[in-house]
């Protein structure tokens, strides 16, 4: 609003100076002639579109700045939003494979303590059939569990990444390393 201020009051001041250099006596109006009135109203009117422009052109560039600023923080707004959208988003990846990892621990668990259960189940069978005269039985039964013990235990440090077996000292490259390169 203050950027306003020296337009109007240049025009005030040309007005008085115009007034000034024409002297008119505007208590009676009627006593002007029509040369008088338009060596008055012409100047005052030109100065006026000026001035009008002018103060156009301030208050166009004034709403342009405006507008250049409103962009500004629209667009840190939304950067600020895009940043928080996307901490949001880790923050939930994170815990869902947080509970995935406890889910699929639960499950290992869970299957470990079945199939232990069952290898020592068939192991307790196996004995007994021993202690009850079914040797061959019993053996067969004890010698199943142990090999599928062994089996299952071999899966498992497959998964992990560890050797199959344990490898001589003067091999370099581990037994697991050698299968996958072949296959």
């Amino acid at each position: 609003m203050l950027k306003f201020i020296p337009g109007i009051v240049l025009l005030q001041i040309i007005t008085m100076a115009f007034a000034q250099i024409f002297p008119v006596d505007f208590t009676n109006p009627e006593t002007f002639t029509t040369l008088e009135w338009l060596r008055l109203v012409v100047p005052l009117l030109v100065v006026g579109l000026l001035t009008a422009f002018w103060l156009g052109s301030v208050a166009a560039h004034q709403r342009k700045d405006e507008i250049h600023r409103l962009r500004e923080n629209h667009a840190k707004e939304r950067e600020g939003i895009i940043k928080s959208a996307e901490r949001a988003k880790a923050k939930i990846v994170k815990q869902a494979h947080r509970e995935t990892v406890q889910e699929v621990r639960r499950t290992s668990t869970e299957a470990k303590i079945k199939v232990g259960a069952t290898f020592v189940g068939a192991a307790g069978v196996g004995a007994l059939l021993l202690l009850t005269q079914f040797v061959s039985l019993g053996m067969l039964l004890l010698t199943t569990a142990g090999g599928a013990l062994g089996g299952y235990i071999l899966r498992i440090r497959q998964e992990k990444g560890k050797p199959l077996l344990p490898w001589k000292k003067d091999d370099t490259v581990p037994p697991t390393l050698e299968m996958k390169k072949e296959g």
